[in-house]
């Protein structure tokens, strides 16, 4: 994170981890990303300081200077040559006479969602250095190394990108500055397109998605065709807070504005909105256009008939905070009229970083939706819905100058969903996200129940789900206990999100479940005959007219296939060998014959259509009343375990299941001496409970 040092699971032959890189939870989760070689973080200035000493230029590994890093899903439709700036023309530099907009002029890539946000973000000089560190030329401890941060899924990252650009005929293909020798928006947009794996994953996109990767903020819009009564309240708080915000306009309502001929270009132009003034005969906003023209033409532009309508004092005030060509006034109602969508994006405290300013309070947890577990769609689906992951939330403080009188708390949700960008030349798609919040007792911690949502309604929602990176709500709640429940729209949809919480006030949020290991032991053990016995009397399992043996050490029992009358499980998977001696006596197999029949009555409970499986999203309630209480990721390793590819889980792997679960409730007690719950293992402890469960 920034210039921190820390661990990262990296690949042996590289100096530095690939952005983004995967937690072990997640690796072991996903099944598909091996667990690499510990090797410390290389920060930028380590990697710099090196190649300098070497006096070689650095060539990034990770981003290859060839079409891999082009295109993923066609093959170039020119041809490229990466050049870096210094063989491209004479005297490169990052940055000349700082950062501005005539810096971003867009290539042949659809991109244009982000330079618009690249441009909005050269407004704001302190978030932009943060994004871009200053601490690089291209004369000065030059390496060939740049790097830019980006806010990733809840931290900062550092993006470490050669200098090798795409050209053709010596001409940058992507983004470019208007001066041929400056080159910080080509590399950021190198940087980018690294973030998220090629140059083609940057085509199509959402101007919000690119301004809260350069700020972490959380975004918002509103459609001003039909705006909240207190929008101008919302811009107000939110400027004090240090949001940005930028407005934008559909071509065919162009009103009282300067249509440039390039329709395609208005269709995406991007304000910032600046200030907002207020005075007891009308409302006023600043708005700058950050591509360089003023083009409003109608009340309060700079030549109207209303500025003769005030004083002087308040014209000259007003004209004062007008430093720019590009600023100009409108009224609040024309603003509403003429516009068609207001986009915020509201930042964090950690961006803000000692800003006088008032900030939101923020809470953010990380999930995922698990096939057979934990992704259970949204609310017409009600026999998987209860499924998903739940997150509690506490409002305590009510806001301080409510508008309408109600006593009401202002919370910000945001689900976002994580690496589909990066996943599109893998087929993935955004998927269809959204969520429902509702309103339980004060204390009530439990994960909530499949009849709790079939007879209580939602206390708010999302207004549609959309398949878009992140889906945000503002709402005015009452204080009280509310539990959050993000849903993709279909169940089964697999996928990782993150979810952010926003609050004027303070609030206390968390995941709605706890791990308790609260479990009796098991003994596990074996007597031939009164095995054979018991099994017979108990009719779980056997062949007709043929009793199956246990015998002292055996690893397996042939049975016939299941029946609606027979639950059938194999021994061979439930014997531990803690011991070493791979038996069971006589007394460790009653034990074990009394829990397998307590919990055959659990399985019939939810094994509704006699089939001998029970649906996956049914294991978690089968687990509760077997007495384990575990937590989302828990249920979530269950069910990629044992469920089968119709989601059910038969009796064999059930039994299986709540085995290894006693198993190991009874090794970790054996190992916390003085009942703390929490122990410390050698690597042959862990070894030997590892290979045993």
């Amino acid at each position: 994170q920034g210039h921190n040092t820390e661990w990262w699971y990296l690949d042996a032959k590289t100096d530095y981890p690939p952005a983004g890189a995967n937690s072990i939870y997640s690796a072991i989760l996903s099944r598909n990303e091996a667990v690499k070689d510990a090797k410390r973080l290389k920060t930028f200035l380590e990697l710099r300081d090196k190649y300098v000493k070497k006096k070689v230029v650095f060539e990034d590994p990770l981003f290859p200077a060839d079409d891999s890093s082009l295109f993923y899903s066609r093959k170039p439709s020119m041809k490229f040559e990466w050049k870096r700036p210094s063989e491209i023309c004479e005297n490169p530099q990052f940055i000349i006479d700082g950062a501005n907009r005539t810096d971003i002029c867009q290539g042949e890539l659809g991109d244009c969602w982000l330079l618009a946000a690249i441009a909005c973000l050269t407004l704001n000089e302190k978030l932009l250095y943060r994004v871009i560190p200053q601490d690089q030329s291209f004369t000065e401890n030059y390496a060939g190394i740049f790097h830019f941060q980006f806010w990733r899924y809840g931290e900062w990252i550092d993006v470490i990108v050669d200098d090798r650009i795409p050209t053709c005929n010596n001409q940058l293909v992507f983004t470019k500055s208007f001066r041929e020798n400056e080159f910080w928006s080509a590399l950021l947009e190198k940087a980018y397109a690294k973030l998220h794996g090629s140059y083609e994953a940057l085509k199509g996109g959402n101007t919000l998605e690119a301004m809260e990767d350069f700020t972490g903020g959380v975004t918002e819009f509103f459609e001003l065709a039909e705006p909240p009564k207190e929008l101008y309240s919302i811009m107000r708080k939110a400027l004090e807070r240090g949001s940005l915000m930028g407005c934008s306009i559909d071509v065919s309502a162009g009103g009282g504005f300067l249509i440039p001929s390039n329709a395609d270009f208005l269709s995406v132009l991007f304000f910032q909105c600046d200030d907002v003034s207020k005075n007891g005969r009308i409302r006023l906003i600043r708005l700058r256009n950050p591509w360089g023209w003023v083009v409003w033409k109608g009340p309060w532009s700079p030549n109207s008939k209303e500025w003769s309508t005030i004083s002087i004092a308040d014209k000259e005030n007003l004209k004062k905070q007008t430093v720019e060509t590009s600023e100009f006034w409108m009224s609040f109602d024309d603003f509403k009229k003429y516009f068609t969508k207001l986009e915020m994006c509201n930042l964090t405290p950690d961006t803000l970083q000692g800003d006088e300013r008032h900030s939101w309070t923020v809470s953010v947890h990380e999930g995922r939706w698990v096939r057979g577990s934990s992704a259970g769609g949204c609310r017409n689906f009600p026999d998987t819905f209860w499924t998903n992951p739940q997150y509690r939330l506490q409002l305590h403080e009510e806001d301080d100058d409510p508008e309408d009188g109600r006593v009401a708390c202002t919370v910000v949700v945001a689900l976002m969903q994580k690496g589909r960008r990066m996943q599109r030349h893998q087929g993935a798609k955004f998927l269809t996200i959204g969520f429902s919040i509702y309103e339980v007792m004060r204390g009530q911690d439990q994960h909530l129940q499949k009849d709790f949502f079939l007879y209580t309604a939602s206390k708010a929602k999302c207004k549609t789900y959309i398949n878009l990176r992140e889906v945000t709500e503002r709402f005015r709640l009452p204080p009280g206990e509310y539990v959050v429940i993000p849903t993709t729209f279909n169940p089964h949809k697999e996928g990782e999100f993150i979810l952010r919480v926003f609050s004027e006030k303070q609030n206390t949020s968390d995941t709605n479940c706890v791990l308790f290991l609260a479990c009796q032991p098991i003994v596990f053990v074996s007597d031939r005959a009164r095995a054979n016995k018991e099994i017979e009397h108990d009719g779980i399992l056997g062949e007709k007219k043929k009793k199956p043996k246990v015998l002292s050490g055996c690893r397996h029992v042939h049975v016939r296939p299941c029946t609606q009358n027979m639950l059938c499980f194999s021994l061979e998977r439930l014997l531990p060998q803690t011991d070493g001696t791979g038996k069971l006596n006589l007394q460790e197999f009653k034990h074990l014959w009394k829990k397998i029949k307590e919990w055959q009555i659990i399985f019939k409970r939810y094994d509704v259509d006699k089939s001998c499986t029970i649906s996956s999203f049914e294991m978690r309630n089968a687990v509760n009343d077997a007495g384990f209480h575990l937590n989302k990721q828990l249920y979530d390793i269950i069910a990629m375990r044992y469920a089968d590819e119709r989601l059910n889980i038969d009796f064999d792997s059930y039994i299986c299941c709540f085995v290894r679960l006693e198993g190991m409730f009874r090794a970790f007690n054996a190992f916390d001496k003085d009942g703390d719950g929490i122990i410390k293992l050698n690597v042959l402890e862990w070894l030997q409970l590892t290979m045993y469960s």
